[in-house]
């Protein structure tokens, strides 16, 4: 055979083997989802049998959003993702006017925070959309001018929306969101190319409004309290801290066995949401979690790989960005789990219960999957 046929026909191939999409981020992706559907049941079915008479209860409604995630993933893999570009604008406007939804009178409160919208039997969260939405507004924004990002000027739009919906958020109030999406805010902003100086300017005031933010709510003092010492309050603010290093300390090196966790006994709140992650570790122990961290891990390398592969400025944004979401939001909730951060609230992506987190992340990585086709 000819060698420029040879190289053609090569070449072709290869182009196939790039539409079709980086599998071994999907399979990750689908196996953190399982590995989430089967801790979810095993961390509620105790209280779900007792609160409604059904230990499948929780684990049902979240395989409906699991199934629901699996369909959005679907669309988004297929969706050309240039075409986002279009909507960037009209998606972060939507997310910000769901985050003021919240309060009116269809925001729905719960645990002394109104951070969702009900309507009907249906509740959203939108933080978790807008987190999203902000990673498309952003890719959009530096695709159109990548030099917006080396000019104070030119990145203070991406700012200014980013410091809105942070406004918006700890209004809720939701601390541990405004966190996560401050930190998402500043590595986008980084990864963009802005110039290291500019990146110290911003930063500044941000670190400085985080103890403001702390001393504004005396909750928020007590939960720094009981950081620094749980077992000053173990049946007030140290006791969730307190049984989740129980639930960690019990699992040793590989844990209870499946379905053997004590703390999920009511012990331990919010133990297929939160703190799910002390009830894998407690029954599956440290080497299980270690497992369960690298499959993270994998899955948010790849799709930071996948976003430096990227043919365009667009697709590189997206994917990173929505890599750095599950990132920083797996390793704060982490970090929250084993006391060594103050105790917040924020779910493990993919893992835990929460229909809103689990079909927007879904969503997300449908689209770096369709980044992926187009390497």
């Amino acid at each position: 055979m000819d060698k420029t046929n040879l190289l053609g026909t090569y070449g072709t191939e290869g182009q196939r083997s790039k539409r079709r999409g980086d599998f071994p981020l999907l399979f990750s992706v689908i196996t953190l989802t399982l590995i989430g559907l089967v801790f979810v049941y095993s961390a509620s079915k105790y209280s779900s049998e007792i609160t409604y008479g059904n230990e499948y209860y929780v684990a049902g409604k979240h395989l409906v959003g699991l199934l629901l995630g699996y369909v959005a993933m679907l669309f988004s893999s297929q969706f050309d993702y240039r075409r986002y570009k279009k909507i960037a604008i009209v998606a972060i406007s939507v997310s910000v006017l769901l985050l003021l939804l919240v309060f009116t009178p269809l925001g729905f409160s719960n645990y002394g925070a109104t951070r969702w919208i009900k309507v009907g039997g249906i509740t959203v969260q939108p933080s978790e959309l807008a987190k999203v939405c902000y990673v498309l507004f952003v890719a959009s924004y530096f695709d159109k001018n990548p030099t917006r990002a080396k000019s104070l000027l030119g990145v203070l739009p991406v700012i200014g929306v980013g410091g809105v919906i942070c406004v918006c958020i700890i209004l809720e109030p939701n601390m541990s969101i405004t966190v996560c999406f401050g930190l998402l805010m500043l590595t986008l902003l980084f990864i963009s190319g802005m110039k290291f100086s500019h990146f110290c300017i911003v930063l500044a005031p941000i670190v400085a409004c985080v103890p403001l933010l702390i001393i504004a709510e005396p909750y928020r003092l007590n939960r720094l309290s009981a950081f620094l010492n749980p077992w000053a309050s173990p049946k007030g603010e140290g006791y969730q801290l307190i049984q989740s290093l129980y639930a960690l300390g019990s699992g040793g090196w590989f844990g209870v066995g499946l379905f053997n966790s004590r703390q999920k006994l009511r012990f331990l709140p919010f133990s297929e949401s939160d703190f799910i992650l002390a009830v894998i570790g407690e029954e599956v122990g440290f080497v299980g979690v270690t497992v369960l961290f690298f499959l993270i891990a994998f899955t948010v390398i790849r799709g930071v790989k996948i976003g430096i592969e990227s043919r365009d400025y667009f697709g590189f944004i997206l994917s990173v960005g929505i890599s750095s979401v599950m990132g920083i939001q797996s390793l704060v909730n982490a970090l929250v789990v084993t006391g060594s951060i103050p105790p917040t609230g924020l779910p493990l992506p993919l893992i835990s219960a929460g229909n809103t987190s689990l079909i927007t992340f879904l969503f997300a990585y449908g689209i770096v999957f369709n980044v992926s086709k187009r390497r």
